[in-house]
């Protein structure tokens, strides 16, 4: 039997099933809470059936899933709530452990969250780095959001400015990024793309922004807020396999 040690948003019993199953296809894996749901402590998560010897050498692999995928979900779901009744998104970055993106961006949807970009091939995104090895070519970002108009590729601009946000918002990227911006530039730049009519460009603030802060950065009017801690930072939900006859 599984059961919680901790309190928050399950996330990940697909997984732990899979981790049981591939050991021995023959254990009989029963789920009793679905992801999504929220576990108490002493919760019966599953019920496990099949040769001990098995179960006790899949167990681990399939807690570790469970607490961090469980974590994940729990933080991201503290997000978007204390957002509320702003209509905002929480999304997750592209900050996650090698090899379990998949995993870490599931565990984001389960707790209510959105999914950024999975990686460098699904949006364009122009950061900071990229402008300064371009050396600020504002003509050549201009360049590049056209150029990916025909392919129907969503291009995303980051900006740590009002400055660079005025040269951008001409640029009519689909996506501006404000990293690292007080709340006072955040809303100037929201007042900006209000007054002068760009009212299809979406605005994303990043950088710095946790759950004593998210509230008020929801309350400016951008349309994204994008936290890396979701999904590196999230603190494990413990679960424990215990042995029943």
């Amino acid at each position: 039997m599984i059961i919680a040690g901790g309190e928050g948003v399950l996330s990940g019993i697909s997984v732990a099933m899979a981790a049981f199953v591939m050991r021995d296809s023959k254990i009989k894996f029963m789920p009793l809470v679905a992801d999504g749901e929220w576990v108490e402590p002493e919760k019966q998560i599953a019920y496990i059936e099949g040769d001990p010897n098995a179960i006790l050498t899949a167990e681990r692999t399939a807690l570790n899933f469970l607490s961090h995928l469980s974590g994940i979900a729990t933080l991201t779901e503290q997000f978007v709530e204390a957002v509320k009744p702003h209509k905002v998104k929480i999304m997750d970055t592209r900050k996650t452990a090698p090899g379990l993106r998949i995993l870490e961006k599931y565990a984001v949807g389960v707790g209510g969250g959105a999914n950024h970009r999975l990686g460098l091939h699904d949006q364009i995104l122009i950061k900071d780095n990229h402008l300064a090895a371009l050396g600020y070519d504002w003509e050549a970002v201009a360049r590049a959001i056209e150029a990916s108009r025909g392919k129907k590729i969503k291009v995303e601009v980051e900006v740590q400015d009002i400055d660079q946000f005025k040269h951008v918002i001409g640029l009519n990227p689909d996506i501006i990024m404000l990293d690292n911006m007080s709340l006072k530039e955040i809303k100037a730049a929201v007042a900006l793309r209000r007054d002068e009519g760009h009212y299809g460009l979406q605005l994303e603030a990043s950088g710095g922004i946790n759950l004593k802060n998210v509230k008020r950065t929801a309350a400016t009017g951008v349309d994204m807020i994008s936290v890396g801690a979701l999904t590196h930072s999230a603190k494990a939900i413990d679960f424990s396999l215990e042995i029943v006859r």
